[in-house]
Parts: C-alpha cells; sequence; structure tokens
C-alpha cells in the first residue's frame, strides 16, 4: 500500500498528540467515546508477528500508557482494546474509554447502540459534555505519559 492510499499515514496535524520511538498516537475526534485513541506503528507493517519481540513491547508499552491515562483521566468503566488491520494492513491499535451509560454499552463500540430510554440519553448527554470538558487534560497527562516513558 503507498503511503499516499494509507488514511493512517495522510493525518490532520490535529489529530497527532505524540510521535516519537517508531510510534504515532492519535486522537480520534469522530467517535462517540470521548478520549477514544489509537496507537500507529509507523512502518506499514500488517501483522504483530512482523515485529521483533523487542518491537511489539515497545508498541504495546504505549498502549498500555494510553490505558492507564484514560483511567487515571476519564474516570472509565472498562477500556476496549482492538488490532483489526481489515481495511488497512497497517499496525495500529484502537484504545477505546468505555462508560455503563454510552450509547453501546455493554456491546462493542463497532454494534449498533441498543435502545435506550430518553433519561438514559440524556444521561449519557450529561456525562459526555462532562467528559469533552476533561479531554484535553487527558490529552496533556497522555502526552506527558508518553514522553515520559519513551525518553531516550
Amino acid at each position: 500500500m503507498s503511503t499516499t492510499a494509507c488514511p493512517l499515514c495522510a493525518l490532520q496535524p490535529d489529530q497527532l498528540l505524540w510521535s516519537g520511538a517508531g510510534l504515532q498516537v492519535l486522537a480520534v475526534s469522530d467517535s462517540p467515546f470521548p478520549g477514544y485513541t489509537r496507537v500507529i506503528w509507523q512502518d506499514h507493517v500488517a501483522e504483530m508477528t512482523e515485529l521483533s519481540e523487542a518491537q511489539r513491547q515497545h508498541l504495546m508499552a504505549a498502549v498500555y500508557v494510553v490505558e492507564q491515562t484514560q483511567r487515571e483521566q476519564l474516570g472509565v468503566t472498562k477500556i476496549n482494546l482492538a488490532q483489526f488491520g481489515n481495511q488497512v494492513p497497517h499496525l495500529h491499535w484502537h484504545i477505546i474509554p468505555r462508560w455503563t451509560d454510552d450509547p453501546f454499552f455493554p456491546d462493542s463500540a463497532w454494534s449498533p447502540a441498543p435502545a435506550r430510554t430518553e433519561e438514559q440519553k440524556q444521561g449519557w448527554a450529561s456525562h459526555e459534555e462532562r467528559l469533552l470538558g476533561q479531554v484535553n487534560k487527558y490529552q496533556q497527562a497522555l502526552r506527558t505519559a508518553l514522553q515520559t516513558r519513551f525518553r531516550h
């Protein structure tokens, strides 16, 4: 796949939260999950087993930093980790914060949203508004944590 045809290589600068050590960490802004983040291996690699053991550990260390920071900053109920690459053969991990009142819980982020009462919808809207106010703080804490973890 050419770099120009790869949507993970053609990212908007406002999505980039941190870059270094062969990785990029991006905000997923078009998501119903405030704080949704991707960790992307910068080289075009489709499968984890194409990386060396050290590279796999390096990549997963970044995923774990994102997960921990989401837990600390966003008051999540659960973190969903996913690595598909079915449409883009460019190794990347989705780190998706979840809450019991989010529109899809307890189903996956890619499932159809289950029916909700008006009261449940209003509850989530209020919670989401508070979370959106915390996203900048989360992103700054994440940058700091990644810089600390991957300091050379």
